[in-house]
């Protein structure tokens, strides 16, 4: 299936940070028929920064128009603006390069750090962090990693070239072994492949397993001694997902009954907001050929697990 082309945006990033698109439903519940109204009834709390906006141009269509309070709501229409940036805790940001090419940038990302802007994270994401420190607007994630997960993460440097770096991901042509810190189980068959479907609502902080077809595969392996502490014994193992589902990995273990150590979310959903140790996770090794060079790389994180193994 052809990738399907994202907008071309009309406002310049800002400081390493991309404007907001916001795209028009099909009908207007403001019942005033207009973009203000509608925004106004959609983000209430943010009224003062809208009436700004549209005050000084700030709000434009997908041409890069500005739009004024009046303009007509039009169904399915984009509208694009920069929104005011949240006041943010400083995150982990140390992140090592791996690689570094003409096209190509690879990164060690630290634990709890996004890895792009998400709700209050915004400047403390892995982007914009990297946009900022090397001067580089054009960067852009090739693939995401969990913000609990640790490890390589690629991202685009030249736009003309992505395209050729996601097909790779699209095609399945990029190897990627991870490695967790999770309940020892002596009973627990390994090695197998976990094949089940994985879906997850927008509205579900947790995806889930469902009956149907098979959308998630990945490759299970013990890869270290077993070892104890005061919580329990674990031990490490060695995943390679087939595909990319969100929260694959997690979903996979939790469901075999040996959940990622620290998980917040899998089994069960721990209060927001509450602060604990590091997800054992960690995006260890990815591996494809350069699609423009045509060099082999393999690319292996730095960092390393509470294992308990020596490792």
């Amino acid at each position: 299936m052809p990738r399907r082309r994202s907008p071309r945006c009309p406002l310049p990033l800002r400081n390493g940070v991309d404007p907001v698109r916001v795209r028009l439903p099909e009908a207007d519940a403001s019942g005033t028929g207009t973009v203000r109204g509608w925004l106004l009834a959609r983000f209430p709390a943010s009224a003062a920064e809208l009436a700004d906006l549209f005050a000084t141009g700030g709000i434009v269509d997908d041409d890069g128009r500005p739009l004024p309070p009046e303009a007509p709501f039009v169904a399915g229409a984009a509208v694009w603006y920069h929104r005011a940036l949240p006041e943010e805790p400083e995150l982990p940001g140390d992140l090592p390069v791996l690689h570094e090419d003409e096209w190509l940038l690879a990164v060690d990302k630290p634990h709890g750090l996004p890895t792009t802007p998400r709700g209050g994270f915004v400047a403390q994401s892995a982007l914009v962090k990297l946009r900022r420190a090397r001067g580089e607007d054009r960067l852009s994630p090739l693939h995401r990693l969990d913000r609990g997960t640790a490890g390589v993460l690629l991202l685009s440097r030249d736009p003309a070239t992505r395209g050729r770096f996601q097909t790779l991901f699209q095609d399945r042509a990029v190897a990627k072994e991870y490695e967790a810190v999770a309940p020892h189980d002596p009973d627990l068959v390994l090695p197998r492949v976990v094949a089940s479907r994985i879906v997850k609502d927008r509205t579900c902080l947790q995806a889930r397993e469902v009956p149907g077809p098979v959308n998630a595969r990945t490759a299970l392996e013990r890869a270290g001694a077993p070892f104890a502490d005061d919580d329990g014994c674990w031990v490490r193992y060695r995943l390679r997902p087939e595909t990319g589902r969100t929260h694959q990995i997690r979903v996979h273990l939790a469901s075999l009954g040996v959940p990622v150590r620290h998980d917040p979310l899998y089994p069960r959903v721990l209060p927001a907001g509450a602060a604990g140790p590091p997800l054992q996770l960690l995006a260890r090794r990815i591996s494809f050929v350069h699609p423009v060079t045509g060099v082999p790389l393999s690319l292996v994180s730095g960092r390393r697990l509470a294992c308990g193994d020596g490792r």
